[in-house]
């Protein structure tokens, strides 16, 4: 009998790759306004940025894309892309840019594990912004495990941060 396979705990997803319609669009949001640097630019087409210098945590390329449509709520694809903060206060202070940009965002919650923001990027990507709360914090279930929830995040309690 084969033993079931687990992947191994300290596994990570490295980056996500979107295809975009218009890369100076995307470089407004991801560079400008989230704050990422741009790494590598591939002509016209493709452009690679990073938090820290690392070789990339997003890829943006117009490869089969440029001009298209926004990507829609329905159908298959991705849902989300998920950035993680390293701290509340991280979190708090991108939040206060978005507000001052005026730049739309579709909610806000509590998880229980942690605290997230819900937005799109210019060509309809989900982007979910958030930070883990300290492990010990999580809520957990009567067997022990994790139980997430979805509350009310307080938003004037994160951005009293910054």
């Amino acid at each position: 009998m084969s033993e079931k396979y687990k992947i191994p705990a300290r596994t990570r997803i490295g980056h996500v790759h979107l295809k975009v319609s218009d890369i100076e669009k995307a470089l407004t949001f991801y560079r400008d306004l989230l704050g990422f640097e741009v790494t590598e630019r591939i002509g016209n087409n493709a452009v690679f940025l990073s938090a820290g210098g690392y070789h990339h945590h997003i890829g943006l390329n117009t490869w089969h894309s440029e001009g298209a449509s926004k990507a829609t709520k329905s159908g298959v694809g991705l849902f989300h892309a998920a950035i993680l903060y390293p701290t509340r206060k991280d979190l708090a202070f991108v939040v206060k840019r978005l507000f001052e940009k005026g730049y739309p965002i579709e909610g806000a919650a509590d998880h229980g594990v942690s605290e997230a923001i819900y937005l799109d990027d210019p060509d309809g990507n989900g982007i979910e912004l958030y930070w883990d709360k300290p492990r010990e914090e999580w809520p957990e279930d009567d067997e022990g495990g994790i139980k997430m929830y979805t509350h009310r995040l307080d938003l004037k309690s994160l951005l009293d941060l910054v």
